[in-house]
């Protein structure tokens, strides 16, 4: 499916992010001669900077350059200085939809520290990862599953390499780690760079549980809506119903929120999904 360019969005936010960045931050003359000159950065000194054709950002800028290049909107918006929000955006404007990966490889390690007194307002157990599975934030009833309190840093490591996280995820060996590893995988193919994600599938990789596992692949890359067997240590072995959110500031960041009963039967296998009403 080919996506329509959306010529003036690209162009407004081409244009106001330009005309913030100062030529002399470049090393770069301020245009001068005759005519109207717009604040910021000259179209040909984009080119320049991005080593590109003579008229490249013109045409990107005007919406006359169709489907252009990832790594020529990444050194644009990099350039510019665009949050993960606007590069979003830069990349649907652009008519390629959403962006492939994350505009640096920092992006996704941090989220506002409001989440903490958003997670702190759940009921349910709730807890804030980055992008490489490492605990930002929790609540109470998420620090009691585990016993003394003693919470995970890393959730990933601890679902898939820790002799706790083993025995507390209940059947780990054909319910949890077969959906937990492709999770694992698809991160890894957004941030490909990424040393934490590394590491833990290096490991998993040479475990000999997982590594059968790894290799066998899987297409399973969210938990959103799975009900999966668990072990409190406080209220004994039960289920949890997974939800699953994004941080819309941190892409690969996750909020989980786990919603436990006791016993050995599924509490939601029925629940009906929520749709909105037709309206008239």
């Amino acid at each position: 499916m080919t996506l329509k360019i959306n010529k003036r969005a690209l162009k407004a936010l081409l244009e106001e992010r330009r005309a913030l960045i100062k030529p002399e931050d470049h090393d770069l003359a301020r245009p001068t001669g005759q005519g109207r000159r717009a604040r910021g950065l000259a179209q040909q000194q984009v080119d320049e900077l991005t080593s590109r054709a003579p008229h490249t950002y013109n045409r990107l800028e005007t919406g006359r350059y169709p489907n252009p290049p990832i790594d020529y909107l990444r050194e644009v918006a990099r350039l510019f200085g665009l949050n993960e929000q606007e590069w979003i955006s830069l990349c649907r404007y652009a008519g390629i939809g959403d962006p492939p990966g994350p505009l640096t490889a920092s992006s996704g390690l941090e989220v506002p520290g409001v989440w903490q007194e958003a997670v702190d307002g759940i009921c349910h157990m709730a807890y804030v990862t980055d992008a490489s599975w490492n605990l930002l934030a929790h609540n109470e009833p998420w620090g009691a599953l585990f016993p003394g309190g003693r919470v995970p840093r890393n959730t990933m490591r601890w679902m898939l390499l820790d002799p706790d996280g083993r025995s507390t995820l209940l059947n780990w060996d054909t319910v949890w780690a077969p959906l937990v590893l492709p999770q694992l995988r698809a991160a890894l193919a957004v941030r490909p760079d990424d040393e934490t994600l590394l590491q833990i599938a290096k490991e998993a990789a040479a475990d000999p549980d997982l590594g059968p596992l790894w290799e066998s692949g899987g297409a399973h890359i969210h938990p959103d809506g799975d009900e999966r067997p668990i072990l409190h240590s406080q209220h004994g072995p039960g289920y949890v119903t997974m939800c699953a959110a994004q941080p819309l500031t941190a892409p690969g960041a996750r909020l989980i929120i786990l919603i436990y009963h006791p016993g050995a039967e599924k509490a939601h296998a029925r629940v009906p999904v929520l749709r909105a009403r037709d309206t008239p």
